[in-house]
């Protein structure tokens, strides 16, 4: 049976005693949505009722938190690390908090894993934009809509997303940091969250905005007046990452089911592309990737030069 743990909950709660017959467990700690968390486990213990996955999610600021305290004291509490972006899986690698492990990982693509973590699936950041507004079809149509009607972008500092599009442009040579002073310019707003940008939009306090592409699809879904842009040359791809940090075989055997077929289909099922990219074959649309490493270790210095452009 599987539980979600509050941050309110002790972590005693996550370790049942365990007796003759008694179900084994697995911790995992996770920022992916509830959703689609709550659908993987579920399929997992379906073909596992022998195992039980202890499930403690939060937002990613949260989930460090927890990880710090629990340094303070016995070390991790997790099995499983299953985090948003690999931006905050570096983060962990570096303090030696993962551990190598082989799991059946060939349907990830190399672009989008790392010796001692894998992709799961892909967040896609899109152009947003307001029906009303003239229309976007590329990255440098986004500094025109700045001028026109306003450009919301996610902070780089409190969300993921926003990281990964600060990263990429600038460190890519098409863009680099002088799209970005161009972009604040024009007039571009930075704004919390990824949701954010999404209801700026909506409410037409903007023309149009750098988004998850799911969340904007779900914006849509509801009504929202709205159109999804996958701007050239690509959308940017972040991929979700999964990663092995206690010593139970179950750990591993996990993150070979999240990784393999009946994991990946019900990560689709969920809203989300997965990773592999035979589950949904077809067009995926041009997607554009960043130097990952290369991105942590400029970490600091990035959202420095972010901030001498925005301020804040």
């Amino acid at each position: 049976m599987r539980r979600t743990v509050t941050l309110a909950m002790s972590l005693a709660l996550l370790f049942p005693a365990c007796g003759d017959g008694a179900p084994s467990t697995i911790v995992l700690y996770t920022s992916v949505t509830q959703d689609t968390v709550d659908a993987v486990v579920a399929a997992f213990e379906a073909e596992h009722p022998d195992v039980d996955v202890a499930v403690f999610r939060a937002p990613t600021g949260e989930l460090s938190a927890r990880i710090a305290a629990d340094l303070r004291g016995d070390g991790i509490g997790a099995d499983v690390l299953w985090l948003t972006d690999p931006l905050s899986m570096q983060q962990f690698d570096a303090q030696g908090l993962l551990l190598p492990a082989t799991p059946d990982a060939t349907a990830v693509p190399a672009e989008f894993r790392e010796e001692r973590f894998w992709g799961t699936r892909i967040v896609s950041l899109v152009v947003v934009q307001h029906r009303a507004a003239v229309a976007v079809e590329s990255w440098d149509d986004l500094v025109v809509a700045a001028g026109d009607g306003g450009a919301a972008i996610p902070d780089p500092a409190f969300a993921g997303s926003g990281f990964a599009a600060l990263a990429f442009f600038a460190l890519d040579d098409r863009y680099g940091l002088d799209y970005l002073q161009r972009l604040h310019d024009a007039g571009a707003t930075v704004v919390a969250a990824p949701g954010d940008v999404v209801t700026g939009v909506a409410e037409g306090q903007y023309a149009a905005g750098i988004t998850i592409d799911r969340i904007a699809r779900d914006a849509l879904a509801d009504g929202a007046p709205l159109q999804i842009v996958w701007p050239a040359p690509g959308a940017i791809a972040v991929y979700s990452p999964i990663a092995v940090t206690g010593a139970s075989p179950l750990a591993t055997e996990f993150v070979s089911f999240v990784l393999g077929r009946t994991g990946q289909e019900t990560i689709a099922a969920s809203g989300w592309l997965p990773i592999d990219p035979t589950v949904m074959p077809g067009d995926r649309g041009p997607q554009l990737t960043l130097d990952w490493a290369l991105a942590f270790d400029r970490q600091q210095e990035l959202l420095d030069a972010f901030r001498a452009i925005f301020g804040g």
